[in-house]
């Protein structure tokens, strides 16, 4: 089983803890992706069984790098490459208290799949309650497939 756990996390790094508690509790076959640090290649997401989203609330709405991996997974279907959605999906976010992002982002990550779970949200940085959640849903996405 293989795992595509992608997220965006820069300055204080909660959504990064978070991602790799997801990859922790999935097991072997997690590869985390940090999209504030590079673009990922789309048409490498058929080769992935499950995938793991996470992002920081940005004034209301999800960082800009995961908008741009879903523009880029609208662009490669459009383009006929195959095996792209249809993926079970698991979804995490860090915000500084107002997590109003969670509605949208859930709609827009739909698209890839079948969400399995509940959203796992941080306010601040995450504490031990948060990373077991995330550890969890990491469990989860592995025992779905």
């Amino acid at each position: 089983m293989k795992a595509l756990i992608i997220y965006h996390s820069q300055q204080h790094g909660n959504t990064g803890k978070m991602a790799e508690a997801v990859a922790e509790g999935f097991g072997d076959g997690a590869t985390l992706w940090n999209t504030n640090e590079k673009r990922f290649d789309v048409t490498k997401v058929p080769g992935y069984d499950c995938i793991a989203v996470g992002t920081p609330d940005y004034f209301s709405y999800m960082a800009g790098t995961l908008k741009t991996f879903m523009d880029d997974i609208y662009i490669a279907e459009r383009n006929g490459v195959k095996g792209i959605t249809g993926k079970r999906v698991v979804l995490f976010l860090s915000h500084g208290g107002g997590g109003r992002a969670k509605e949208s982002f859930e709609k827009l990550f739909n698209r890839l799949g079948d969400v399995v779970g509940e959203t796992v949200e941080s306010v601040g940085s995450p504490d031990a309650s948060v990373l077991d959640a995330c550890k969890a849903l990491g469990k989860t996405l592995a025992a779905r497939l």
